[in-house]
């Protein structure tokens, strides 16, 4: 069973930067496809960015974040980071890491291609 524990949110000014982790513990880290996604109240929870399996080589966001956000791996600390940076109002949401097991199929910013979930962490961008 893997565990998911994200940190790293709090308050912040817009302009203002933020990073995020998401330790992993149980399984094989290296092994999974990790994915961030955010949930604004009253709206549906949505892809922010990947990062591929072992090397972390390959990497995707959602339009609305590219230039601003970068996700990064270290597998030696299990751990997945969202570097957030030149952060909006409309970036408040929690944020949510989530693990992909190499067997899932799906794209990755489907939250269907995702096999755990941390609890999320609240990010805040005030005006």
């Amino acid at each position: 069973q893997v565990q998911l524990v994200e940190s790293g949110g709090g308050l912040v000014q817009a302009g203002g930067s933020l990073r995020l982790s998401c330790a992993a513990s149980g399984g094989t880290f290296r092994t999974y496809r990790m994915g961030w996604f955010r949930q604004a109240p009253g709206k549906e929870r949505e892809f922010v960015a990947a990062v591929s399996w072992w090397t972390g080589s390959s990497t995707g966001y959602a339009d609305s974040v590219k230039g601003r956000f970068i996700i990064s791996r270290d597998n030696a600390k299990n751990t997945a980071y969202l570097q957030m940076n030149s952060l909006k109002p409309e970036d408040t949401a929690v944020y949510y890491c989530a693990a992909g097991l190499p067997g899932t199929s799906g794209n990755y910013y489907d939250t269907g291609r995702y096999d755990y979930w941390g609890q999320g962490t609240q990010v805040t961008v005030s005006s």
